[in-house]
């Protein structure tokens, strides 16, 4: 059946469209395959209004190819699948039938809760934060703006081989505490969990504010993205630029998004590195760009892979890719403003991390055309007591 044929069909045969409470039920309550007789519904409303069109086309379109895809094992069915859902997402938001920004805030929260049980279970320096910073990252810094692939939408990590990518090593950690999560909220993406933990990572260790908006699909492992899209630490500036210019990022945003190592550190049994980037590991500063100046850096005399280490602790670390920062002139200009200058850095990070994560994600799928500021779980508390 043609396009117009369907529009055609499904007009003729429209339901009004629900009432705000209809619809908030419908949303809360589990899908039930109803056969009872049930009353015949009110006339249709006016023509004039395209929402029961829009709903009418994303539930016909995403239920007769949901058949197919979920009856057929071949890659062509499950392609077909995900452009069919990213179209019912888009008549979901035009039909406002999505969660608000308070579900969402409650995901948020949960997050923060999360990051701070990793004290408890002695994980590193005790936040689950820059892991989760670091899932968020990985799986949206596979973009390709060229072929249009890679990206946040599909949450494409959940499969092999890209869980199994070199620069994914150590994220099955991450991964296994949103799955945490998912079960909680099930009906958020692993796309929109995964990039609002980040989000919440980044604002629960002290940085800046990262605008967001929810919209995101699942896919499926057909989707997966190749190896070799996401930095190769022991690279140079040629790397760097190649990289992220391929996700559409410049010389400034790639310099911005590299202030991510002011948290976290390096595993020698995941990336074969070892060590903090920083003496504050859960807090994000503008500390990685003025020790990049305000250290001497020696390379690390040991059996793993070329890392430099500070001369006058040999407690912290710097990959090839971090020192090249400061050795490559035009990236050098940047890292020297962040270390000048902490709000600069922020306002920065904070643009270049919310372009990263809605990387790969068509427009009409985000809920909202604006993105959202969520607050913090202190600015939460203070609201309330206020």
């Amino acid at each position: 059946m043609s396009f117009a044929a369907l529009r055609v069909s499904l007009r003729k045969a429209a339901v009004p469209a629900p009432s705000r409470a209809a619809r908030a039920a419908r949303f809360r309550a589990p899908a039930v395959r109803k056969y009872s007789t049930e009353t015949p519904p009110p006339p249709p409303p006016p023509k004039s209004s395209n929402t029961t069109l829009y709903a009418g086309l994303g539930a016909a379109a995403l239920g007769g190819v949901a058949f197919w895809v979920y009856t057929s094992s071949s890659d062509s069915a499950k392609v077909a699948g995900t452009a069919v859902k990213s179209g019912a997402q888009a008549a979901k938001v035009a039909a406002n039938l999505v969660p608000t920004k308070e579900d969402y805030i409650k995901v948020y929260n949960r997050v923060a809760e999360i990051m701070d049980e990793a004290g408890d279970k002695e994980y590193d320096d005790g936040s689950y934060g820059p892991v989760l910073l670091r899932l968020a990252w990985h799986s949206s810094g596979t973009y390709d703006k060229d072929t249009q692939t890679g990206g946040s939408n599909y949450a494409t990590m959940r499969f092999a081989p890209e869980s199994q990518h070199g620069a994914n090593a150590g994220l099955n950690v991450a991964r296994d505490l949103m799955e945490q999560l998912k079960q909680e909220f099930p009906w958020i993406s692993y796309g929109d969990l995964w990039t609002l933990g980040g989000v919440a990572a980044v604002q629960e260790m002290g940085g800046p504010k990262i605008p967001w908006r929810p919209g995101r699909i699942d896919g499926f492992a057909v989707q997966a993205t190749p190896d070799g899209r996401l930095p190769d630490a022991s690279q140079g500036s040629d790397h760097l630029r190649r990289i992220f210019g391929r996700m559409g990022f410049n010389d400034q945003e790639i310099v911005a998004l590299s202030g991510g190592h002011a948290v976290g550190r390096c595993h020698s049994t995941r990336s074969g590195y070892e060590g903090p980037w920083t003496f504050s590991p859960t807090t994000i500063t503008n500390d990685f760009f003025k020790l990049l100046f305000d250290e001497t850096w020696v390379w690390k005399k040991w059996e793993g892979p070329k890392q430099l280490e500070d001369k006058k602790t040999r407690s912290l670390m710097m990959l090839p890719t971090d020192y090249v920062l400061v050795q490559d002139k035009v990236f050098k200009k940047f890292a020297k403003a962040y270390a000048q200058d902490q709000d600069l850095f922020f306002k920065d990070f904070s643009a270049a991390v919310a372009k990263l994560f809605e990387l790969g994600v068509p427009t009409q799928q985000f809920v909202t055309a604006e993105p959202w500021i969520l607050p913090t779980v202190d600015e939460q508390k203070e609201a309330k007591s206020a």
